[in-house]
């Protein structure tokens, strides 16, 4: 199969291609001149190089394709713009193109996000695909009006969304932060109250984004692929602690501190004319109760499971950071 994916240099893109490769697909990944190609080297994929905000150098890029993944977007931008030209416009003109120069592709699938839905009201009511999508973020706004793009073209494409959760696993740079500051003794957790999230590693929602791909009755669906546990900030924090075998202060910050800091470091991104990786948007986010989706239709319809448990994913993922030199070896 030709197979087409766009952040195929990325963490969860850079996966999908292995798992492609492995397979025996011909893999096509999407590449503009800045992008970093270190998780592609040497392997037998063809850089085909483009911009999906360019809709004219998307041909070679999608032409005859039998699948069409679209994981690419845009994850921090200064204003509203910016989001919705990368993560609506971008995903538009990969439409466009699929439609013109791919007319028998097998799949179009998007992978959207969790924050599309929102938060869950409570721990024993995690959202759902068929809820009112209730994004609190212009991020949010962002990938359902994309997931709302796509829709809008069921009639002459084939299509599937998938919505994933909060990810980590290999290659990922965000929540090895997380894991960083555990090595180093301290567990930072935002607020006082129970938080719980779902949380899936890497390989899990590639299987799951397959699935969704090539299974029939997924045509024109959307699914959570994601973890079948909910989990909380000290299990994890826990879990890590013992793999890195460091111990850990716990420090809880309250949410208006949090929101303090946000409003703060939002002001100093905006003077320096940069994307905030905090801000008050993305405080709203980190403090919310309940960041949990439910899988049952992903399980009933695609035969999707969860097989990489918390602590199998953390351990393998701390191995390889300790391989790559980002951790320091257990002496």
């Amino acid at each position: 199969m030709i197979v087409s994916i766009t952040g195929g240099t990325g963490f969860i893109g850079s996966h999908l291609v292995d798992r492609c490769l492995e397979r025996g697909d011909e893999v096509r990944v999407l590449v503009r001149k800045t992008s970093n190609l270190r998780w592609l080297e040497g392997k037998n994929v063809q850089l085909i190089e483009g911009d999906i905000r360019d809709a004219s150098s998307l041909e070679p890029f999608v032409r005859d394709a039998d699948y069409v993944y679209h994981i690419a977007g845009v994850v921090k931008a200064r204003d509203r713009a910016g989001y919705f030209d990368g993560n609506v416009k971008a995903t538009e003109n990969m439409l466009d193109a699929t439609q013109r120069f791919a007319p028998n592709v097998r799949r179009f699938l998007y992978a959207s996000s969790q924050t599309a839905a929102g938060p869950s009201s409570s721990l024993d009511r995690p959202v759902r695909e068929d809820d009112t999508p209730q994004p609190i973020t212009t991020y949010g706004e962002s990938k359902i009006a994309a997931e709302d793009a796509v829709r809008a073209r069921g009639k002459n494409l084939p299509w599937t969304i998938v919505r994933p959760p909060a990810m980590y696993g290999p290659r990922d740079t965000e929540i090895f932060i997380y894991f960083q500051t555990i090595a180093r003794g301290l567990n930072s957790m935002i607020g006082f109250d129970d938080k719980r999230l779902s949380l899936l590693h890497a390989e899990d929602l590639v299987t799951g984004s397959i699935l969704a791909a090539e299974a029939e009755v997924s045509l024109g669906e959307t699914y959570f692929i994601s973890s079948e546990e909910f989990y909380s900030w000290p299990q994890v924090g826990d879990i890590t602690a013992r793999i890195l075998g460091s111990r850990f202060i716990t420090l809880r910050l309250p949410h208006a501190l949090v929101y303090g800091v946000a409003g703060v470091a939002q002001f100093i991104a905006g003077v320096q004319k940069k994307p905030a990786t905090l801000n008050i948007e993305k405080a709203r986010d980190i403090t919310q109760r309940y960041w949990i989706c439910d899988v049952s239709k992903a399980r009933k319809d695609l035969g999707y499971r969860q097989h990489v448990g918390l602590e199998e994913g953390i351990r393998a993922t701390v191995e390889w950071y300790r391989q790559q030199g980002w951790l320091k070896a257990r002496k």
